[in-house]
């Protein structure tokens, strides 16, 4: 989907083709919008497929007059569960326009589109792209505070019952932790290529803006790394308890095993069919019955005194 807007007035407006100073956003195109943008607007095809491979990172790079800059977006897919992940988005600075390149439709894009980020002019197409950054980093934290509040909710259903179900689903939120934690470094490492200022032009006001955007990125490594520990730890702590169930139930049913063989021993000695074995008054029927109460008592003792039942 190809679509175009520019700041007319304070105003986000959706313009019909593309003129100096507008930002032309391409949503999963098709082929001919991709050689609509490349004949018209003169960009390099291999900069708008390059946003358009998942397995692409955050970098920066310029070429023949043209910048691109390649940042990781968060992203999150509901179905049985949540599921974070990320994705590429593509920043192409031409001399007259900004072009943005994504493999899907996020907020972040709709929140420009429907001229709700304050400031963010796009013939300003350095404090542009510093919002869109700092939008970016914004959603980053947004997501993480949601992981948290997943994760606290699969920790109290965790102390009720102990199923695979919510195993997984901790192990899937660890997952998108890592996905964040490697993404955010890598936006991290192509802000501060900005920050010199020699692939893109600074000017003064944007500084205290970049710098914005940094510290947003690095606190949101920063709660990655936090999130990521205790999850981790959670589930090392949660595989310990259940592993100690399970050795407790062995226990007991052991136990169990043990007092249930010893009636059959004894039954067996005094259902044998031999005349005159010698076993003491093997001609009273209920004999066996209390010399089997006696020795699972005294076993039932000895065992309640180890811990074992």
């Amino acid at each position: 989907m190809l679509t175009i807007h520019k700041t007319i007035n304070g105003q986000m407006t959706k313009l019909d083709k593309a003129e100096d100073g507008c930002w032309v956003n391409l949503t999963y195109p098709t082929e001919d919008e991709m050689s609509t943008v490349t004949a018209l607007l003169g960009i390099d095809p291999g900069f708008l497929r390059a946003a358009l491979d998942e397995e692409e990172t955050s970098r920066i790079d310029t070429e023949d007059g043209q910048t691109l800059i390649i940042i990781d977006l968060p992203a999150v897919e509901k179905g049985d569960a949540v599921v974070y992940s990320t994705l590429p988005l593509g920043i192409i600075v031409a001399e007259k326009c900004i072009i943005t390149v994504c493999l899907k439709e996020t907020p972040i894009i709709r929140d420009f589109q429907d001229g709700l980020v304050k400031n963010a002019e796009t013939q300003k197409k350095t404090s542009f792209i510093l919002y869109l950054l700092l939008q970016v980093a914004k959603r980053f934290l947004q997501y993480l505070k949601q992981i948290d509040k997943i994760y606290n909710y699969m920790e109290r259903q965790l102390y009720k019952s102990q199923r695979n179900k919510e195993l997984i689903q901790l192990l899937d939120l660890e997952k998108s932790l890592v996905y964040f934690n490697t993404s955010l470094k890598a936006n991290e490492v192509t802000l501060e290529k900005i920050l010199r200022g020699r692939i893109i032009t600074l000017y003064e006001e944007d500084h205290d803006l970049l710098e914005d955007v940094l510290i947003e990125v690095r606190q949101a490594i920063e709660m990655a790394n936090i999130y990521s520990s205790i999850i981790s730890g959670m589930m090392d702590a949660f595989a310990s308890v259940i592993s100690n169930n399970l050795n407790v139930i062995m226990k007991v049913l052991t136990s169990i095993t043990i007092l249930l063989t010893i009636p059959n021993i004894v039954f067996g000695f005094y259902g044998m069919n031999i005349n005159g074995s010698g076993l003491p008054l093997d001609q009273f029927w209920w004999v066996p019955l209390i010399i089997t109460g006696v020795i699972i008592g005294v076993i039932a003792v000895i065992l309640k005194k180890k811990d074992l039942f």
